[in-house]
């Protein structure tokens, strides 16, 4: 791993956010979803949850660019699930949705621990989360339209999140655990190496505060040796001379 790429993961995982996240609500287009992933990435949630419409649905690469590598996704079964999980960690539900009682978004506080839901493209949050929700949220306008698309109205949301917190000085600190940090700079740092771990059975080893591999001379002889699964080569016939 190169000295750059390590003190950009590095500088990635000080600056994630734990207690910030996102559900999706039944958004079942992929742009939108890669778009509310790569906004949460730049503003440094760790973790987006997600109630998909469809069974096979899941984020794509391409559509992502990539930031599915860095923001894991939790599928649930239903939103409720998803809004119970979340409240049993301490946070606070904003849910965007145009109603008399919506608050500017400008208004929450998202210091606080929050999980900011995000609904259908045609039909909004779901009557569920709404009766869960600890606040409901808009954007004013004040154009003809009424409604922003969801990628666009997460991402303003989420920035406004990102705001509030660099103002009180909560990026910079890292909140991650270090066995999760240690196998993300694994993963993304030596790529090929945790391929090889995972086909042979080997625990990854820990990464040196210059991105570099320390392990014991026993994992660096297996990971020399033979995939034991990996056919062998046939052998062909003798050439004559």
């Amino acid at each position: 791993m190169s000295p750059e790429r390590f003190a950009r993961i590095n500088e990635m995982l000080d600056n994630r956010q734990p207690d910030l996240t996102v559900i999706l609500d039944q958004v079942h287009k992929t742009n939108n979803i890669a778009a509310v992933l790569r906004s949460a990435d730049a503003v440094g949630v760790h973790q987006l949850h997600a109630v998909w419409p469809e069974n096979d649905m899941r984020v794509s690469g391409n559509t992502a660019s990539g930031s599915q590598q860095w923001v894991k996704t939790k599928r649930h079964p239903t939103v409720t699930d998803a809004i119970a999980a979340l409240k049993a960690e301490g946070m606070q539900v904003v849910v965007t949705n145009f109603s008399s009682k919506a608050k500017d978004f400008r208004e929450i506080d998202y210091t606080r621990p929050t999980a900011i839901v995000l609904g259908h493209e045609k039909f909004g949050v779901s009557d569920e989360a709404l009766a869960l929700a600890d606040a409901e949220v808009i954007i004013p306008m004040v154009g003809m339209v009424q409604s922003l698309n969801v990628s666009v109205a997460g991402a303003l949301v989420l920035f406004e999140a990102e705001r509030q917190r660099r103002h009180a000085g909560m990026y910079g600190s890292r909140k991650l655990p270090e066995d999760y940090c240690q196998q993300l700079l694994f993963e993304q740092g030596h790529p090929i190496y945790a391929k090889a771990c995972r086909r042979k059975g080997l625990a990854y080893p820990a990464i040196d505060e210059s991105g570099q591999i320390q392990a014991s001379d026993e994992w660096w002889q297996k990971m020399r040796e033979a995939d034991p699964e990996s056919p062998r080569p046939e052998r062909g016939r003798q050439r004559r001379m």
